[in-house]
């Protein structure tokens, strides 16, 4: 087997080797089934177990109460934009939104499109969005408030969550989930794709409140309501069985091996020291966000030009160091350090960037 690289993608993104290697050893008989994951019925005992066990390790993961529900749905965060205000919404009560970036402008757009009375509370577009908005009134009349906990191509993360004072708290926490340690109970709903820091692309998990089921509207389609999956056990349809899969073994690997939400908070605290610590004491490379409000996750850095940024890329390929490519609508460069990058890929890039910009500088 050829030497495995350390992967600093930003979605789909680095896995824990351990999960990988399980995977390869239960590929052609999934615990003692004498089948693969993949040829195994999604209505039998043996995949609900693997799905239970996954909402279980969820639920004690985050700390969620007998009040929180965990579904599987499928079409990433992305659908998630519009399935929230479609159950959620209330009449006469507005949709509060905090914009804090490229995917939050979308979850916008999507409460738009579907006619919502839509306010944006507080955004940070007038800095680039380099910042996260802090301080600003919210209307105890919403129907709820969305944000969005980490921004992947801006690379801010929200350092502490709002106080929502009753209003029920939506976020986006595709990229931060299971990263850092929270109190769920604000939270009326939770999604996060999967493909970041929970398993591999092509599952959505969703956390909801009980309290929250009670808005859906009887008259949307079926697999638009979140009741369908809940009322299902998220098997209402064929689930993304593998991924749902990996997301169990994912999640094992983090309560067992890592030791639960506080250890990998610390972990992931310490790889973010190292790498914005070198970033800090020179001058070479620049991070241009407010340093309270910088992402654990990803770590967006400028080079002197963008010539510099791709050559940069293309030797750190070369080197064994893949995905720094900053995002399209960006530029730059970035460094996502999900869950399952470990310390020593950190250690590995800083040594690289110190001698790039030795020969470059």
């Amino acid at each position: 087997m050829e030497e495995r690289v350390f992967t600093f993608n930003p979605g789909p993104a680095a896995l824990p080797l351990p999960v990988l290697k399980r995977v390869q050893e239960e590929m052609l008989n999934c615990r003692g089934t004498g089948m693969s994951i993949l040829e195994m019925s999604h209505r039998s005992k043996e995949f609900e177990s693997i799905l239970n066990d996954a909402v279980a390790r969820i639920k004690r993961i985050l700390k969620l109460g007998e009040e929180f529900d965990v579904v599987f749905t499928q079409s990433g965060a992305s659908l998630q934009f519009t399935m929230v205000p479609m159950n959620f919404a209330q009449d006469g009560k507005p949709l509060g939104y905090v914009d804090t970036g490229y995917w939050a402008s979308k979850a916008i757009k999507e409460a738009k499109n579907l006619g919502k009375d839509v306010r944006v509370l507080a955004s940070s577009a007038d800095k680039e969005y380099t910042y996260i908005p802090k301080n600003f009134a919210i209307d105890p009349g919403l129907s709820y408030l969305h944000i969005t906990s980490n921004n992947t191509i801006r690379g801010t993360q929200w350092p502490s969550f709002p106080n929502v004072e009753g209003v029920p708290l939506v976020a986006d926490m595709s990229s931060d989930i299971f990263s850092r340690v929270f109190d769920p109970k604000p939270f009326g709903c939770i999604y996060a794709g999967a493909q970041k820091n929970a398993g591999p692309a092509g599952v959505t998990i969703v956390i909801i409140r009980k309290d929250m089921l009670e808005r859906i509207p009887q008259s949307l389609p079926t697999m638009l309501k979140y009741s369908t999956f809940v009322e299902s056990n998220s098997l209402y349809n064929t689930p993304p069985c593998f991924a749902i899969y990996v997301v169990d073994l994912v999640m094992e690997w983090l309560e067992e091996t890592i030791g639960g939400l506080a250890k990998m908070e610390e972990i992931n605290r310490k790889k973010a020291q190292i790498l914005y610590g070198y970033i800090d004491s020179q001058d070479f490379y620049r991070n241009p966000v407010r340093p309270e409000d910088r992402s654990k996750m990803n770590v967006i850095f400028r080079l002197p030009s963008e010539e510099l940024e791709n050559q940069f890329v293309q030797e750190a390929k070369k080197a064994g160091l893949v995905g720094l490519k900053g995002h399209r609508a960006v530029g730059g460069c970035r460094a996502s350090l999900y869950n399952a990058v470990t310390i020593e890929a950190v250690e590995t890039l800083v040594d690289f960037m110190k001698d790039f910009a030795r020969k470059n500088g």
